[in-house]
C-alpha cells in the first residue's frame, strides 16, 4: 500500500480548507464559542482543528474560548471586547440537534456589533418552518459569514441566507493532517471494527446483524466510557492516587494504553500551544479525547463506520475503512464533496455491497 497517495489527497483537502478560510486571516484576535462539553469525539477533533488553524495557520490570538454552558457575556466583554465571534462547526446546524442551534441564534441575535463566523457545518432542517425562522434571524445580522462543509448544504445556504456571506470549506478536522506522530505503535488484529453510532443519526438498514460479518467487533467511540469531565480539584490529589483514579475514570485498564496517553498528553510537541491559549484545560481535554480515538482505531486493520469523524480519523491514520450512510444525507454528500478520491475508503449504500468492498480494500492494501 502506498501511503503517500493517501497523504497527497489529504493535503489537497487541507489546502482547500486553508484557501476557503483565507478571508478570516484579516482578523487579529477572536472569541471561539461552543467547545463540545460532551463525549462525541468527532466534535473534539473539529475543536482541535479550530485551535490549530486559528493559532498556527491564521495566527489569531484566541482571546476567549468556552463551551455553550459556560459562556459568559461579561467574560466575553472583558477578554475580547471587540473581537469577532467564531462559532464551532460540525453537524448541528439545523433542527436535528436543536440545543446548539438555539444558542447560535441567540448569539447572532444579540451581537450585531461584531463580525460572526459559523465555522464549517452540515446544514439540515427537518421542518421548513424552522429553516425560515433561522433565515430571518441570520439575515438580520450585518456581518455574518457561514461556512458549509458540503455541496448540498452550501446550495441550500446560498438560497436562503441571502444577506450573509456564504462559503464552502472542508471540515476543520482536516487541519490535523500535519499533526506529527499521529499514528501509535500498536499491533493491529485481524478483526474488523464496526464503529457504530446508535443515536438518532443511525441508519437502521446497517445494523450489525444486517452486515452479516463473522469477525466483527461492534463499538461506539470509547470516549463515551468516560464518566465525567475531570474537575480542576484533581490536580491537588497526590500523584499516584490521581493517576489511578484517572485510569478508572476513563475506563483504561491496559498499561500500554495508559503509558501511550501519558506520552501523548505530556510530551507531544503540539501540546505546547495550549498553555498560551485562553481556557487551556478545555483544549487539553479535547487532545486527550483525540488519543482515545487514535488508540481505538489503530488496533484494527480495517474499520466500518457510520460516523463522519471515524471516516476522517481513519483517513488521517492510513486505516482502510468502509463509510456508511447515516439517517440523512450528511455522510454521503460530504464524501462526494471532499473525500471520494481518498484511496483507503469505500462509500457503501447497500449492506450487500460491504463484503465486496472489504475484498477490494484488502486487495488494494496488498497490491497497491
Amino acid at each position: 500500500m502506498n501511503n503517500l497517495s493517501n497523504l497527497a489527497e489529504l493535503k489537497k483537502i487541507q489546502l482547500a480548507l486553508h484557501e476557503n478560510l483565507e478571508s478570516l486571516t484579516s482578523f487579529k484576535d477572536c472569541a471561539i464559542i461552543d467547545w463540545p462539553k460532551h463525549y462525541n469525539l468527532g466534535d473534539h477533533l473539529i475543536w482541535l482543528g479550530n485551535i490549530f488553524y486559528l493559532a498556527n495557520t491564521a495566527h489569531f490570538r484566541i482571546s476567549y474560548a468556552t463551551s455553550l454552558d459556560n459562556f459568559s457575556e461579561a467574560e466575553l466583554e472583558k477578554k475580547a471586547p471587540q473581537a469577532p465571534i467564531l462559532l464551532h462547526g460540525g453537524g448541528n446546524f439545523g433542527d436535528f440537534w436543536p440545543r446548539s442551534q438555539k444558542f447560535r441564534e441567540k448569539i447572532i441575535s444579540k451581537y450585531h456589533d461584531r463580525p460572526i463566523v459559523i465555522l464549517p457545518q452540515s446544514l439540515y432542517f427537518k421542518e421548513q418552518e424552522n429553516l425560515e425562522k433561522t433565515t430571518a434571524i441570520f439575515n438580520q445580522h450585518p456581518n455574518l459569514t457561514l461556512f458549509l462543509r458540503d455541496d448540498y448544504s452550501y446550495e441550500i445556504a446560498k438560497q436562503f441566507f441571502t444577506n450573509c456571506r456564504v462559503a464552502k470549506a472542508p471540515d476543520l478536522a482536516f487541519e490535523l493532517v500535519d499533526i506529527p506522530n499521529r499514528s501509535l505503535p500498536i499491533k493491529r488484529n485481524n478483526s474488523i471494527l464496526y464503529l457504530y453510532r446508535k443515536d438518532r443519526e443511525n441508519n437502521t438498514d446497517f445494523s450489525p446483524t444486517a452486515l452479516n460479518i463473522s469477525n466483527l467487533v461492534v463499538e461506539d467511540w470509547r470516549s463515551y466510557d468516560w464518566m465525567t469531565v475531570l474537575p480542576k480539584e484533581w490536580v491537588y490529589i497526590p500523584g499516584l492516587v490521581r493517576l489511578i483514579r484517572d485510569g478508572w475514570q476513563r475506563g483504561l485498564s491496559i498499561p500500554q494504553e495508559w503509558l501511550s496517553r501519558q506520552k501523548w498528553e505530556l510530551f507531544h510537541p503540539s501540546t505546547k500551544l495550549f498553555s498560551s491559549l485562553d481556557n487551556s484545560s478545555i483544549h487539553r481535554m479535547s487532545w486527550s479525547m483525540m488519543h482515545t480515538g487514535i488508540y481505538q482505531l489503530s488496533q484494527y486493520s480495517l474499520v466500518i463506520t457510520n460516523r463522519l469523524h471515524v471516516h476522517i480519523l481513519c483517513s488521517l491514520l492510513d486505516i482502510p475503512h468502509i463509510f456508511l450512510p447515516g439517517a440523512y444525507y450528511k455522510n454521503e454528500v460530504f464524501y462526494k464533496t471532499w473525500t471520494y478520491q481518498l484511496p483507503l475508503v469505500r462509500f457503501v449504500k447497500n449492506p450487500a455491497e460491504i463484503k465486496p468492498a472489504i475484498d477490494e480494500l484488502r486487495d488494494y492494501v496488498a497490491n497497491g
